[in-house]
């Protein structure tokens, strides 16, 4: 093809086969199936058939009716709309760069040029020399969050590493739900694509506001190896997808899903989506981006709560103590307890006390009244000690959140129960619990989703659904003289129950809040309030519900990790008992990639003993 190729003839001509001129150099393949191309326009393989079909949702982003299911139909039309005379804002060169630049790459087009000022003045803003991939670690406080987030960083030219950084923009992907939304609704729509994804651009240290100050989040900045050129493309096709709708789902199709996509546009031939399966938790999706050698260095970012913890823990007790009593108003900043202390001990106090007081004031909205003032007398106390200098800064934790194991675990283990054995197999796409492997995961957390455990009794040949949990999710975040956070626990799915004289599978809603204490440094004590509701035809009934409580220890390493307490029970609909429970459950691991367990349970039911122990091994995949 010349530049004196007329359009007419283009499109009828790809419409009945395409030269060798058109087609990849890698492959046979026409030039409307080039990966690349499918990639571009987010198509999808269908399940059923031969076809593909867009996750874009947004007619706009289709310059052919039939552009959401036909890779061929969007690449004529897009063929015939670039080579329209006119420009603009409007123009299809303009609308689609991405598409416009990749196809001039493998088609000998017309070079015209033509004048885009909306597109040209967004990448003049943005100045994008490198991309960082950013990862928020989890959060459990919140349904969006419990798995983490990543985002990418757009950085503009640097003098040193950190220049202007704070000032870089931001490109995220999220669910563009109602501010009025509820937690539980957002958990349901999320789960269900009742959202539409829409993509974001905001400074970062927005983002930094919002993940490290006010949701007390950690992040971790992972620069990306693109070159200029792929830096170039990817904010090319970001532009095309900006404010378009792609319907989110909080499993796959979600914030880290629609990254790999920039990121496999960026630099065609790192298939970072060919690792997705049946979900793409950002950590997960992390992990593949360092694995793919996309990654040059990695940086880390305290949140200010793990500051403030950092500052506090590095103070002697009776020095924390006396930390807890200034913040809390009953002690002096120039009292002559503290001018007693050595001046760095004394500069090192007021320096922690005021990390505090200002966290508190920002984080959990101290009245200004009350901090303000505590604030500057810190601030004029410590003015008056020279020559010392500040505490460090938190340390790097030497395990990532991207190289902790992986989330996808099975399970194949023995056991008895009454005298009953068995073989169970658990399958666990994700997340994780407080007896797995605990580096590069929160401490005391358990997020699961869509475990199933199935049984299988040797004596009498049956096969069990012993449980299928919906979403489990624990925080055991221990309690001190600065921080009270509430530990909690949620959980619904179905489950097997007693009812006296058979062992039914019944639907359940389980919860409970209290407080976790550490006991050291890897030990901590729990006493948790909780509420039950089962609900099955087997109940007199119909439902069943029971207060209770859960006291327990919880020790977390990186090669032993124990669980182990007291349940009790007392069901007060249907059934009208007690049940009470000791149990202990361990994990041995063996790196990231297996673990041994074992547990036993000895529970008193409708007047009677029975106990249940069972072991075998965890993989995670």
């Amino acid at each position: 093809m010349g530049n004196t190729l007329r359009i007419g003839p283009v499109v009828l001509w790809l419409s009945v086969s395409l030269p060798l001129q058109a087609q990849t150099q890698a492959s046979d393949l026409p030039l409307h199936l080039d990966p690349a191309w499918l990639t571009l326009i987010h198509y999808q393989p269908d399940l059923l058939g031969k076809g593909h079909t867009s996750q874009a949702d947004d007619p706009d982003f289709f310059l052919s009716e039939e552009g959401k299911t036909s890779p061929k139909a969007e690449l004529e039309a897009t063929l015939e709309a670039i080579q329209q005379t006119g420009g603009g804002d409007n123009h299809a060169r303009c609308r689609f760069p991405a598409r416009d630049s990749w196809l001039r790459e493998h088609l000998d087009l017309p070079t015209t040029e033509i004048e885009c000022p909306g597109y040209e003045k967004w990448t003049e803003t943005l100045n994008t020399e490198s991309v960082t991939l950013v990862f928020a670690a989890s959060y459990l406080n919140s349904p969006s969050s419990m798995f983490g987030h990543t985002f990418l960083r757009l950085d503009p030219p640097q003098e040193d590493d950190q220049t202007n950084l704070l000032l870089a923009n931001t490109i995220s992907y999220a669910a563009d739900a109602a501010a009025h939304d509820s937690e539980l609704l957002f958990a349901y729509r999320g789960i269900f694509g009742g959202y539409p994804g829409i993509t974001t651009i905001q400074p970062y240290y927005e983002k930094i506001r919002l993940y490290s100050d006010i949701e007390h989040r950690d992040l971790w900045e992972y620069k990306l190896n693109l070159n200029q050129q792929e830096v170039n493309f990817m904010l090319a096709h970001a532009w095309e997808i900006r404010d378009r709708n792609f319907d989110y789902y909080f499993f796959d199709e979600n914030c880290a899903y629609r990254l790999l996509a920039l990121i496999d546009i960026a630099r065609p031939g790192t298939n970072l989506l060919g690792e997705v399966s049946t979900h793409a938790i950002p950590s997960d999706t992390v992990r593949w981006v360092v694995d793919k050698d996309l990654v040059d260095e990695v940086y880390y970012r305290a949140s200010a709560a793990t500051a403030v913890a950092h500052s506090l823990s590095a103070l002697p007790k009776p020095q924390q103590t006396l930390a807890a009593a200034i913040a809390n108003g009953y002690v002096a900043p120039n009292s002559d307890e503290v001018l007693a202390l050595p001046p760095q001990e004394r500069a090192h106090l007021l320096d922690a006390t005021y990390d505090y007081v200002r966290y508190q004031s920002e984080a959990d909205s101290w009245p200004r009244e009350v901090a303000a003032p505590l604030s500057h007398s810190l601030l004029r106390e410590r003015s008056k000690i020279d020559g010392v200098a500040s505490l460090d800064q938190p340390p790097e934790p030497q395990i990532r959140d991207d190289q902790g194991h992986d989330t996808f675990r099975v399970s194949l283990g023995a056991g008895q129960l009454d005298h009953r054995e068995f073989t169970q197999l658990t399958f666990r796409p994700a997340y994780h619990d407080v007896l797995d492997p605990p580096a590069g995961y929160r401490s005391g957390a358990q997020l699961q989703f869509l475990r199933l455990d199935a049984r299988y009794y040797t004596n009498n040949d049956e096969l069990q659904l012993e449980q299928l949990t919906g979403v489990e999710i624990r925080s055991l975040s221990p309690r001190d003289a600065f921080f009270s956070p509430l530990s909690w626990q949620v959980g619904f799915g179905g489950r097997r129950t007693d009812t006296g004289n058979k062992r039914v599978l019944a639907p359940y809603l389980e919860g409970g809040a209290g407080g976790s204490w550490r006991m050291g440094q890897h030990i901590q004590t729990f006493a948790v309030f909780t509420a039950d509701v089962e609900i099955d035809d087997d109940l007199r009934r119909g439902y069943d519900a029971a207060p209770g409580a859960d006291i327990g220890l919880l020790h977390q390493n990186n090669q032993f990790s124990l669980l182990a307490g007291a349940k009790t029970k007392a069901w007060i609909v249907s059934t009208q008992h007690r049940q009470d429970q000791i149990y202990a459950k361990g994990d041995w691991h063996f790196g990231r990639e297996f673990s041994l367990f074992a547990e036993f349970t000895r529970e008193e039911h409708y007047d009677r003993y029975q106990s249940t122990w069972h072991a075998g091994l965890h993989a995670y995949f």
